[in-house]
């Protein structure tokens, strides 16, 4: 099986790991409260991925990887504490609004983490992609109503679009260390955002509940944050961040297709509506990404001569060119092209007969 087709399968294993996060933490909140829920599933995640971690040294399979340094301590504190917050946004929503509902608003992400991007890094957006962020936008406003007759505000769904708002901020953060051990990070943000979320709960009156449940939940942690966060990081290795990226858009479907087998839940017809909006808005962004950056390497190899008094030299020249293809106009948006080049130059030279005067 060739490295790119397992490269594949481990985006969307990432992404099918992830989807059963909110369809199985309903089935969970029955028996543990939404704070301490939080908790105890990003320390799943953190120790998860430290056992982990252990075990690869154990066996000598871990690779020597940057850590992290104090000039990243101001990145790596906000993601903690916004790793904190979001997941418990996000359970208050999933105990107040059907898991469909939940997994499709998680798409919403996206828009928040771009548009964070946009405003506060200066990053460029193009007009497909301020199209895609429409109709996110508008699927996400079909989605925090209910009714009828008249519109009835689902408080739910608001916590969560709370939770990715918080995401998008956490990811921007994120971004910013991204060069450093990815392991470490995981482990630090599940570690210390699930310890912060436990005392929260504790503050506010929440109980520790049963052993079987705290058990329970440590391991959906593992699986849906931890291990799917490390088959996402195997996958971009080998297909690069804006396919993997691609394949793990489909999680949000997911989760809402296991919310219907799990929950046996029946969506409304504006759920029907919102969900192909948000199909579309999602291939029109998967799209724009992966259109956005292409490389391609070539190689050039020539000859020529120089002549160096009565010296003639002729040398070899290899070139290998990189070139990085970026599709847009700084000012308008509008895609254009752009070239960056690389050249690395390997030289041979061989020396012919020197060619003496005659007098």
């Amino acid at each position: 099986m060739k490295a790119k087709n397992i490269a594949t399968v481990f985006a969307l294993l990432a992404a099918a790991l992830y989807a059963i996060n909110i369809p199985i933490s309903k089935l969970l909140l029955t028996n543990i409260e939404p704070t301490m829920m939080a908790g105890f599933l990003y320390l799943g995640a953190g120790l998860g991925m430290l056992l982990y971690e252990l075990l690869r040294k154990k066996l000598g399979n871990a690779s020597p990887k940057e850590p992290l340094t104090r000039k990243e301590l101001p990145y790596t504190i906000a993601m903690v504490l916004l790793d904190i917050l979001a997941p418990i946004l996000l359970m208050f929503g999933v105990t107040r609004t059907n898991s469909a509902n939940a997994s499709l608003l998680n798409n919403f992400e996206i828009v928040a983490t771009s548009l964070i991007a946009f405003m506060i890094f200066k990053e460029v957006i193009s007009k497909k992609l301020w199209f895609a962020i429409f109709l996110v936008t508008l699927s996400s406003v079909l989605l925090s109503f209910e009714g009828k007759a008249a519109f009835v505000f689902n408080e739910g769904s608001v916590f969560v679009l709370g939770a990715c708002i918080c995401w998008g901020f956490e990811n921007n953060c994120t971004k910013m260390i991204s060069n450093k051990s990815s392991e470490e990070i995981v482990i630090i943000k599940g570690c210390f955002s699930g310890l912060g979320s436990l005392i929260i709960g504790l503050c506010l009156g929440e109980k520790i509940p049963a052993i079987k449940w705290v058990l329970a939940v440590l391991l959906l942690g593992f699986v849906a944050y931890g291990l799917s966060i490390n088959f996402y990081i195997m996958a971009q290795k080998e297909l690069g961040a804006a396919k993997t990226s691609a394949y793990y858009s489909i999680a949000p479907f997911l989760g809402v297709a296991f919310g219907v087998l799990l929950l046996g839940e029946r969506p409304s017809l504006q759920f029907y509506a919102a969900f192909v909006i948000m199909a579309i808005s999602t291939v029109i962004m998967v799209r724009d990404t992966i259109s956005l950056q292409h490389n391609h390497e070539h190689i050039h190899t020539h000859a020529h001569e120089h002549r160096h008094g009565e010296i003639m030299h002729t040398h070899q020249h290899t070139h290998t060119h990189m070139h990085l293809h970026i599709h847009y106009d700084e000012k308008t948006g509008e895609h254009k092209h752009r070239h960056d080049k690389m050249e690395n130059h390997n030289h041979t030279h061989e020396s012919d007969t020197p060619m003496v005067a005659r007098v």
